[in-house]
């Protein structure tokens, strides 16, 4: 947690976030991490022979993705002497590749490609009990996207997240104005050209693919209240929590040496990683984004950008309210300058790059807000949590 070998984000870019089945659902994984690799290397005009080494996140290895990394970098025209490595840290996978690289310059790497990648359309079901044949009974056929937590019985995270919400004081209304915030600010930001910058198409078997397909124009307050909680849960419903997704984000970062006379997007200050009960990740950002501004000497009135991870819009609204600790004016405070411009349950959560995304649209916000610090925090992985604090570029 020291200043003494900065990492700078040279650039970055993202793919546009796919509905489930929608304009992504044919483009392989292999093939959507290549062009976006290609794509983020275009953008900052850096070579593959300056890569140190490749970190790829996804959350949905299991379905049965052998090495996705190595896949990746082969795919994408790196070396074959690259490092790769493969995270999956569920959610937080993403955003875990940025702290591996800042990690890795810290301790002399040249530069670092972080990739936050999911195709959860391609994600396929598991079909247990064939390895060696069931002379009698079911076969039993696992859907991964049901998105069970194992740690809590097998309970739905939708489930246990509005739970643990209600219990920390937020409920249904806020969760909905929360989810109707979101696409609002997204379709503003839309309007303002800020996402141009930030997404590239993707070639796909039907035509290119160059806008975000989750968020709803339309979305409403009126609308948001006649929908019923999904999993027999008490607050999150399909309109307050994200779709499923398609998606891949990537950044180039790179020490000092590496940067010359380019103007970087924004300086990594630090990482941190936590963890606590299984079903404590809806309150956890807000913990994560509460250590790391202490580590820095830092208090939450410092910071110009947030961005939390509208796992669920539950997620945003408690982090906000946890972060505050009990100081009502300053959770309104932090409220206006977090997920400025629209969050994950508009744009979407591919559940891989999300973590990505956060530092992708902290940084690019902290440029075009002219402040100082942004802190991006996302939580994943049945109790886990990440956070980044970047400072901008002086």
């Amino acid at each position: 947690m020291t200043d003494l070998d900065p990492v700078w984000i040279i650039d970055g870019v993202r793919s546009p976030f796919g509905r489930f089945g929608g304009g992504l659902r044919d483009v392989s994984v292999v093939d959507l991490a290549q062009q976006t690799l290609r794509g983020v290397l275009r953008r900052a005009d850096w070579s593959v022979d300056d890569v140190s080494e490749l970190n790829a996140g996804m959350a949905m290895i299991e379905g049965g993705l052998m090495v996705p990394a190595r896949q990746y970098a082969v795919a994408a025209g790196f070396p074959d002497t690259l490092p790769t490595l493969s995270i999956d840290r569920a959610c937080c996978s993403g955003m875990t590749t940025v702290g591996l690289g800042w990690r890795a310059i810290r301790d002399g790497a040249h530069s670092t490609v972080a990739l936050g990648i999911e195709s959860m359309s391609q994600t396929p079901r598991l079909l247990h009990e064939t390895r060696w044949g069931s002379k009698r009974g079911d076969l039993v056929v696992e859907d991964l996207l049901m998105l069970r937590n194992p740690l809590a019985g097998g309970q739905s995270i939708a489930r246990t997240a509005g739970e643990e919400a209600v219990r920390r004081g937020v409920g249904r209304e806020e969760q909905d104005a929360w989810a109707a915030q979101s696409h609002a600010r997204y379709f503003a930001a839309l309007s303002e050209g800020f996402f141009d910058d930030e997404i590239i198409p993707i070639t796909t078997p039907k035509g290119d693919l160059a806008a975000d397909e989750q968020p709803r124009a339309d979305s409403a307050l009126e609308k948001l209240a006649q929908l019923t909680p999904v999993y027999g849960g008490p607050t999150v419903t399909a309109g307050n929590a994200p779709g499923l997704n398609d998606g891949a984000v990537a950044l180039v970062l790179a020490g000092s040496r590496a940067v010359g006379d380019r103007t970087p997007l924004a300086r990594v200050h630090s990482y941190v990683q936590m963890a606590g009960a299984p079903t404590s990740s809806v309150f956890l950002p807000g913990l994560a984004i509460a250590r790391i501004l202490d580590e820095a000497g830092l208090t939450a009135r410092d910071v110009d950008v947030i961005e939390i991870n509208e796992a669920f819009a539950a997620t945003a609204a408690v982090s906000v309210k946890t972060l505050a600790d009990g100081d009502e004016g300053l959770a309104v405070h932090l409220a206006e300058r977090t997920n400025m411009n629209g969050g994950a349950v508009a744009i979407g959560h591919p559940t891989g790059a999300s973590g990505a995304r956060l530092v992708l649209t902290a940084a690019r916000q902290l440029q075009r807000t002219g402040g100082r610090w942004a802190v991006a925090a996302i939580c994943g992985g049945f109790g886990q949590t990440d956070a980044v604090l970047l400072e901008a570029v002086r």
